[in-house]
């Protein structure tokens, strides 16, 4: 029987750090999640599709962070599009591997409460999910 074939060498580790990495900070994720929502081909405007408000008080600094970090490193993996001019965001060509990993996670969000517990920023994204 032939051996498997080494994750390294088809790409699937790789890819698993990608969107860990991705989903890594809070920022994206929201920006991720806020593009689950929108039609393939469709942008979302920048910075609102990253932004809660009960928590973001700095939209310039939100904007700058965007722009110099967490747009690019979204957009390196190919799970965004984004433009400066109007400042928004679309999916990338492979976002549809991210998507199902946020499926999954926030169909499991009731499930996991300790996951959330404590933690007001989470708490509330749930609780905004549920209603």
């Amino acid at each position: 029987m032939p051996a498997p074939p080494c994750q390294e060498e088809n790409g699937i580790v790789e890819q698993w750090d990608r969107i860990f990495g991705a989903l890594s900070a809070e920022p994206r994720r929201r920006l991720l999640v806020s593009l689950l929502d929108a039609r393939p081909e469709e942008y979302v405007n920048l910075p609102e599709a990253a932004l809660l408000k009960e928590i973001d008080r700095d939209e310039r600094k939100l904007r700058s962070q965007l722009v110099h970090c967490h747009l690019p490193l979204l957009a390196d993996y190919d799970f965004v599009r984004w433009r400066t001019n109007p400042f928004q965001v679309r999916r990338g060509p492979k976002f549809e591997a991210i998507e199902a990993v946020l499926t999954t996670l926030l169909d499991r969000a009731e499930e996991d409460p300790p996951l959330v517990a404590g933690s007001s920023r989470l708490e509330y994204d749930s609780d905004c999910r549920t209603e």
